[in-house]
């Protein structure tokens, strides 16, 4: 009988953004539709470009669908791209016709909106982060971006003092991979420096980041949300809010102590057994 390997001393947590730091879902980022509309309409019309607002909606509508595209492939493009989807539905020639200043502006009202209304973070967010961090615990952020690109979501981060706690954080938007691939996991934990088996992550969508980082090699804990469970994709622990995720992780590494010192106990009798023959 040979002994499993145990499973490393947690030297590093990353976190998801929306539905985990932020108490608001991914979904949230679709209220700030009206002023991405209205900033987009006044920065065009100030050039005497007259588009109508239907025009603009439908514009919108089919960069989203666009987008859902690339996200369901995995994949991920600038925020600068993006905008361009929607000048281009509006006329094909538009992006070049405007020039880079103009389009500049674009991206800048497309993507501002949530530092006027910025989104709802978990009160125990800071607590958490403090306390991982006094462990000497490296912090990491892997999170899909929407519309907002993670530029935006960093200020947002800085603004609530958050920011600095993270020692490598990766975007969606800014890498091209989107999660469950796993990659976006393993490119985070090379940046930190340390092993999947090193890692913990924290995310609350049961695909894209108990399933991905799984993947990746990594041990998990979701946030806990009403809705189902995909076969074989259980995580190693659940929390309802942030401030119990230190506490999650004395019980995960007690638990697979208690696996391992079980284990020694098991070998220990078959070898007595063997012996004995």
């Amino acid at each position: 009988m040979s002994s499993a390997p145990l499973r490393a001393v947690i030297k590093a947590v990353t976190f998801d953004f929306w539905g985990t730091l932020l108490l608001d879902s991914p979904a949230a980022d679709e209220r700030y539709k009206q002023q991405r509309l209205s900033g987009l309409a006044a920065v065009l019309n100030a050039m005497g470009i007259r588009v109508g607002r239907a025009d603009l909606d439908r514009a919108y509508t089919a960069s989203g669908r666009e987008l859902q595209r690339r996200w369901r492939a995995q994949r991920d493009i600038p925020v600068e791209k993006a905008v361009e989807a929607i000048l281009r539905s509006i006329n094909p020639s538009l992006p070049e016709a405007i020039g880079p200043a103009a389009v500049t502006e674009l991206v800048r009202v497309y993507a501002t909106p949530p530092l006027a209304v910025p989104p709802t973070f978990d009160p125990g967010a800071a607590e958490a982060l403090h306390e991982l961090k006094l462990r000497g615990i490296s912090l990491g952020l892997v999170s899909n971006t929407m519309r907002t690109p993670g530029a935006v979501l960093r200020k947002i981060l800085e603004r609530r003092g958050l920011l600095d706690y993270f020692s490598v954080i990766t975007f969606s938007d800014e890498c091209g991979i989107r999660k469950p691939d796993p990659e976006i996991f393993r490119m985070t934990l090379e940046r930190i420096g340390v092993a999947p088996a090193e890692a913990v992550h924290v995310g609350d969508d049961p695909v894209l980041d108990v399933r991905g980082a799984r993947a990746a090699g990594m041990r998990v804990i979701q946030m806990y949300v009403e809705g189902y469970e995909p076969p074989g994709q259980r995580p190693d622990g659940t929390i309802r809010r942030l401030d119990e995720l230190p506490g999650a992780l004395d019980l995960l590494e007690r638990d697979e102590a208690a696996d391992s010192d079980a284990l020694d106990t098991a070998i220990l009798f078959d070898n007595r057994a063997r012996k004995s023959l």
